[in-house]
């Protein structure tokens, strides 16, 4: 006998997963649609559970004038106008706020978040555990939230902050012992970002955090200073107190500079810039030019002879741009020269119990860029180290109100004199370096790992015993440079004040002659020594310097300085 086959609508499972998906829409759209009837009666559902129990946790005695009180409200309502309305949308104004879904927010790390922080908390097992501890804090398969108390997570699931605990027995003092566990935890947290460590040595913990990329978008512009301070760069806002405005285009914002205070009071009035070739040792030094000319007369040594101080050439308040021996020595002869004649007017004035001349008030900067180089040029020539100098202008340099800024490349730094090392208390370092040379520079080592890319200008700085901050110096490059962009460009020669000496009449390698002459009295008696400072002349010949002493006569440099008009 031949087996029947079933009905078509047992067989064929087509019809029963369609009316499976129309039920599943059909209850969707139901949802959607009486979603405010449920939000309402599940509001209301909750105010009078509330109710009930403000009602039974009310003492007795008290339940009477809530009961008057209540009712004098309903009564208040009712004979208002609009009342009954205006009650009944409070009513369900509240039982939809207090019905809507509250979705709990999550607590804890999710699976992967916990996942790296296991793996984290094994990779310092090693380093935290202690053989004769009876309750180890860090051991193989341990407990990680005991360590780890407070943590945060990026998009991606990485660590930006990290609380962790460490045993007291930790050698948290030693350089060492400190490098080996912010290794760990900058190899196991992320390559490619920057990591800021926080020791507490008197709560026995340690925060890490991703720091931001500092801005390279500050371009050089007028900075609001004191007179006596220069904006080096900018730094992380929690690395100091202040913020200054800064413009980037057509958009104003705050930023957290760097400050750098000069003059009697500074307690680190010379500063040191080291870098790499390309690190922007030169295009900080040309920062500090335009900010010292708002107040100051500067002084620029180019030991490169590469002509990026062109456009400072004839500026007002710029005294030389030399880039040969001769020149250099004649110019930081007549530096030093200057600054004995300084102290001596100003002990003359304070004998006399007068102020001091408005001559040697005004600051005197000597910016030197890789002055070894000229170094090695000068004794071949059979000339003495132009560094030997600088010696009397280092030293008395913050009495005088003369500062000194030498910036040299790493390869060349142990040709660097004694005093220019010794007097240079402020320091900064430029471009790539390691932890060790950043330490060997500044005198201590940064509390942040090295960045992966640096760009220009990017570095360390520290102010004599100050801590060791990030920093980035704003963008000032050479305006006569052809790479130069053109904002940039407008910037700098925004800056730049105008020209005593025209391009058009100063030919290139004819010197300019600086001349000072003190005034002594006829008589014994003392006089301010107030200093006449003739108008630059023009004077043919080589480079040469004459000088009669710090008390008297007139001292005459010459010194090679070119025009920007006259420089390719």
């Amino acid at each position: 006998m031949a087996r029947r086959p079933l009905p078509r609508i047992l067989t064929d499972r087509a019809p029963l997963t369609r009316g499976r998906e129309l039920a599943r829409t059909a209850a969707d759209g139901a949802g959607d649609i009486f979603h405010p009837l449920i939000t309402l009666s599940r509001g209301l559902r909750r105010l009078a559970v509330s109710g009930g129990q403000r009602w039974r946790a009310t003492p007795q005695d008290r339940r009477a004038p809530m009961c008057f009180l209540i009712g004098a409200c309903v009564l208040v309502v009712a004979l208002a106008p609009y009342g009954p309305l205006l009650g009944l949308l409070a009513v369900m104004g509240a039982a939809a706020w207090a019905g809507r879904d509250h979705v709990p927010a999550p607590t804890g790390p999710d699976e992967a978040e916990a996942a790296r922080l296991r793996v984290l908390y094994e990779a310092l097992v090693p380093y935290f555990a202690g053989d004769g501890d009876p309750e180890p804090l860090y051991t193989y398969g341990g407990d990680w939230t005991a360590a780890f108390d407070a943590y945060e997570f990026d998009d991606d699931g990485r660590i930006v902050r990290l609380r962790l605990l460490y045993p007291a027995y930790f050698t948290d003092g030693e350089a060492a012992a400190r490098a080996r566990i912010e290794q760990v935890l900058h190899a196991k947290s992320g390559r490619g970002r920057e990591y800021r460590f926080d020791w507490d040595e008197e709560a026995n913990t340690l925060t890490l955090a991703v720091l931001e990329a500092l801005p390279t978008d500050i371009a050089a512009q007028r900075f609001v200073t004191a007179p006596g301070e220069t904006v080096l760069g900018f730094t992380d806002p929690e690395s100091v107190q202040r913020t200054l405005p800064v413009t980037d285009g057509e958009t104003a914002r705050d930023e957290p500079p760097v400050v750098w205070r000069t003059g009697p009071r500074s307690t680190a009035p010379h500063l040191l810039i080291l870098g790499q070739p390309g690190s922007g040792t030169t295009t900080l030094l040309r920062s500090l030019a335009l900010q010292a000319l708002q107040h100051g007369d500067v002084l620029i040594i180019d030991g490169g002879g590469t002509g990026e101080f062109g456009a400072l050439a004839g500026r007002g308040g710029v005294l030389g741009v030399e880039s040969g021996p001769s020149g250099a020595l004649a110019t930081l002869a007549w530096a030093a020269q200057e600054t004995e004649r300084r102290l001596l007017t100003a002990n003359r004035a304070r004998q006399a119990g007068e102020p001091a001349p408005d001559d040697i008030r005004r600051p005197l900067w000597i910016l030197a860029d890789r002055p070894t180089a000229l170094a090695h040029l000068a004794a071949a020539e059979g000339r003495d180290d132009p560094q030997r100098l600088l010696q009397v202008p280092l030293r008395h340099g913050r009495a005088a109100q003369v500062t000194v800024v030498v910036a040299e490349q790493f390869d060349s730094s142990d040709l660097l004199s004694e005093p220019v090392r010794a007097h240079t208390r402020a320091r900064v370092v430029l471009g790539p370096a390691t932890p060790d040379e950043v330490r060997a520079v500044l005198g201590a080592a940064p509390h942040t790992t090295p960045t992966p890319v640096v760009p220009p200008g990017r570095g360390y700085a520290r102010l004599g015993a100050g801590p060791v901050l990030r920093l980035q110096v704003p963008a000032t490059p050479d305006p006569y440079d052809e790479a130069t962009g053109e904002a940039h460009r407008r910037a700098v020669l925004a800056l730049l004040p105008e020209r005593t000496v025209p391009a058009g009449e100063q030919p290139a390698g004819r010197p300019v002659r600086m001349t000072k002459t003190l005034t002594e009295p006829a008589t014994g008696e003392e006089a301010p020594g107030r200093a006449a400072v003739e108008e630059p002349t023009q004077e043919a010949g080589p480079p040469s310097a004459s000088a009669t002493g710090p008390t008297g006569g007139a001292i005459t440099v010459h010194g090679t300085v070119r025009a920007a008009g006259a420089e390719g």
